[in-house]
């Protein structure tokens, strides 16, 4: 995925990224607070419904860290009203290196005037989209800056007719034969989602069952795939995906885990069997179906803004645990939008209503997006960790060994406010604060060739991975 070995060598490191000082350090033989009784931020105002964008305090360093993934898009807004799907041809990807003083502030201006927008990055490195219109000037200003960089990507328009080719005769016909058309050798659409999963609940209605907790903005489904075996003393998991419309991986992988573990259920260890595995696939199914049909690299919901303003949230950044803080945006036009208020909107606030609401002992929650496969814990609102940080670096360190074990890829564990930036109202710290013991956001392959537009060959490959994560996890579950 790198264009230089250097590269390589530098992200092949595991390496464990603690936050500190210690929050809300419990004394010594104390538990963890029960699910619920975290008092949240907004507890703490006089009314939820005053948490407007203008109302949270402005962080310095959000410029540095927070706001990595902040872009205006221009071709984006500009396909908002056209019939064509926004075209990528000559726009490329670099990975810039940011460990010289006044790189990051150079990005932030490139950003601001919208000639770059960024993808990922950590903090030795940014990936930036170089808009095909702005190479030679972001050319011209990184020559003078002397910074360093290299490019990924030299036409991505051209990458992403390359990412997920029509199935082959023989795939086609297998489709037929097994009575749903996921194959985990292409990215399919959401009805092929659902469809698939609407099979299995036919397929194993003694284990297996879907309902649909809530509806989009525009009105999809968005479907829990749930797999049981119904013994009243199992523990649950929570696993989601899609949340990013543009992280097409996402979903992909976590169909998998769920393929493998409905089709095998009998055959599976106690381990899986003694859980309730609760799936959400896609978070975010507007975004998804965008995505597909108009800018393969639409991020945030479908939301439409008030009068002009840009449409769109982060739901990543929606999550009413310090929702507002740094790494999250108040202009609507941001990747990273945090909307109007905690919650305010349908699909992050359908899934906090179903873990509340549910009756599930809810022992882990998963998170899957892409890329830089990175095994990221709490918190990720600000630079310190949760009491039980050192469990969860435990355990993730255990999952990271298991996959590399299982394809060889090497995931990069720590707290995911110093691993990588502060991200304010993020789902995973929303988890940890209901007490959710074991909550983790995977960050799946890869770590920046292909980026967002990986091809369908690492489909299968970055699916088994995290399957082999899921049962170390699993093991670790029933250890509570």
């Amino acid at each position: 995925m790198k264009p230089c070995w250097w590269t390589v060598v530098l992200l092949a490191v595991t390496t464990v990224a603690l936050c500190s000082p210690l929050i809300n350090e419990l004394e010594p033989g104390q538990e963890w607070p029960k699910r619920g009784s975290v008092k949240q931020p907004q507890d703490e105002s006089e009314d939820e419904d005053t948490l407007t964008e203008e109302t949270p305090p402005s962080h310095p360093e959000a410029e540095i860290l927070g706001e990595i993934k902040e872009e205006i898009s221009s071709l984006a807004r500009a396909a908002e009203n056209a019939d064509t799907k926004v075209d990528y041809s000559g726009a490329q990807l670099w990975k810039v290196s940011t460990e010289k003083t006044g790189v990051r502030a150079t990005l932030g201006r490139l950003r601001r005037r919208n000639l770059i927008s960024t993808w990922a990055g950590n903090q030795t490195y940014m990936d930036i989209l170089v808009k095909q219109t702005a190479v030679q000037n972001v050319t011209r200003v990184m020559k003078r800056e002397n910074i360093t960089y290299d490019i990924i990507i030299e036409d991505l328009q051209k990458r992403i007719n390359e990412e997920n080719p029509p199935l082959d005769e023989n795939e086609v016909e297998l489709q037929d034969r097994r009575g749903h058309r996921m194959t985990w050798k292409q990215y399919h659409r959401l009805e092929d989602i659902h469809g698939f999963m609407d099979y299995l609940a036919k397929t194993y209605p003694k284990i297996v069952s879907v309902n649909t907790i809530g509806k989009s903005y525009e009105e999809r489904d968005l479907k829990v795939l749930r797999i049981s075996d119904g013994k009243p003393t199992n523990k649950a998991v929570f696993i989601d995906g899609g949340f990013h419309a543009r992280e097409w991986i996402s979903p992909a992988t976590v169909t998998y885990i769920i393929n493998q573990i409905a089709e095998n259920f009998d055959e599976e260890s106690d381990d899986i069997k003694n859980i309730d595995w609760y799936i959400l696939p896609v978070v975010n199914p507007d975004g998804y179906e965008y995505t597909h049909v108009k800018d393969r690299l639409w991020r945030k919901n479908r939301r439409p803004g008030i009068g002009r303003q840009c449409v769109g949230a982060d739901l990543n950044r929606n999550f009413g645990y310090r929702w507002g803080g740094k790494g999250a945006s108040s202009n609507p036009c941001s990747d990273i939008y945090r909307g109007s208020r905690p919650f305010s909107e349908p699909e992050s606030r359908a899934i906090a209503e179903f873990i509340k609401t549910s009756t599930a002992n809810f022992s882990a929650y998963l998170t899957f997006h892409s890329y830089g496969q990175y095994l990221l814990y709490p918190w990720g609102y600000d630079t310190v960790a949760p009491p039980d940080h050192k469990d969860l670096d435990i355990v993730g360190k255990k999952i990271a060994a298991a996959i590399e074990t299982t394809g060889g890829s090497k995931f990069t564990v720590g707290c995911s406010s110093k691993l990588l930036y502060p991200a304010s109202g993020g789902s995973d710290d929303w988890a940890k604060g209901q007490g959710i013991k074991y909550t983790y956001t995977i960050e799946l392959g890869d770590t920046g060739r292909y980026g967002f537009v990986l091809p369908t060959t690492f489909i299968e490959p970055v699916a088994r991975e995290a399957l082999a994560g899921i049962r170390v996890l699993a093991s670790e579950i029933h250890k509570l």
